[in-house]
């Protein structure tokens, strides 16, 4: 799980050195890159067969999945060309917490006292990002930040899908093929005219297979014998990285606002996912 924070980091500081791709463009390609690698990871770790009879037989569960999976592509790209890396990683980082709520509506989970607070806190460094947004009459990073919010949601679906399908039999490591696939096509057409370098390509290809692919199937394989605390907390070291990489190789410095905002959401996770570990021991 660390490894997978550490890949899934890198997207920002390479994002701000492409140079002529747009969002959907960048998404596009990101995704197919994503596709491709997946294809042939799938093949080799499940064999052409199987994943071909996953594929069909996978019913509602694989393909809502995939669903969510397409979203997070799609969103978290078209936002980050959109906004810094900063507002998004933060934004994301309170997917734990709407996993507990949509958990407590979908699975019947019960919400301890310090899970509550630990929503309204971060929910509170939230407000606080987006109001100071507001009042900067910066719309484009408002909309960003907005998009940014389908990451947190769609996660927190995934992971109750594949929390509940955990004693199930159904393997959930072709959705991602599913979501890649599914972000490339949405995105196809408002990326024509294509204007992307090969210096954008390669750099694009790189984040669809070291960035996107091989992450995601980790993180899918470690959900399987990782607690959810323990994931959400080894899953925060993304922002972590990710903001240091864009500060130090990108020059992009997150703003007071956005870093006390930061602070309330991390320290609220940290926080409420530390109870639950002394729980669970």
């Amino acid at each position: 799980m660390v490894v997978a924070a550490l890949l899934w980091s890198m997207a920002g500081v390479v994002t701000r050195h492409l140079d002529s791709a747009g969002s959907f463009e960048a998404t596009f390609w990101r995704s197919f890159f994503n596709t491709v690698a997946l294809v042939v990871l799938l093949a080799w770790l499940r064999g052409a067969r199987s994943l071909v009879a996953t594929l069909r037989s996978g019913g509602a569960t694989l393909w809502l999945s995939g669903l969510c999976w397409a979203v997070m592509f799609t969103a978290f790209m078209v936002a980050i060309t959109m906004t810094t890396v900063a507002n998004v990683l933060v934004t994301m980082a309170i997917a734990p917490l709407v996993t507990a709520l949509v958990a407590r509506v979908a699975l019947g989970h019960r919400l301890p006292a310090q899970t509550w607070g630990a929503i309204i806190v971060a929910g509170v460094g939230i407000g606080w990002m987006y109001a100071w947004q507001a009042s900067a009459a910066d719309a484009r990073q408002l909309a960003g930040t907005a998009i940014a919010l389908g990451v947190p949601i769609a996660a927190a679906i995934n992971w109750t899908v594949i929390q509940k399908n955990r004693a199930g039999n159904i393997d959930l490591m072709p959705a991602v093929l599913i979501g890649a696939l599914g972000s490339s096509l949405v995105c196809l057409v408002p990326s024509l005219p294509f204007a992307a370098s090969m210096h954008d390509l390669a750099l694009l290809g790189l984040l669809g297979v070291a960035q996107l692919a091989v992450p995601c199937l980790i993180a899918v394989a470690a959900a399987r014998s990782l607690s959810a605390p323990e994931a959400a907390l080894l899953s925060l070291l993304e922002i972590v990285f990710g903001v240091t990489w864009t500060w130090l190789g990108a020059d992009e410095v997150p703003a007071p606002q956005v870093l006390a905002g930061g602070a309330l959401v991390i320290g609220a996770l940290v926080a409420n996912e530390t109870f639950a570990l002394r729980r669970a021991r």
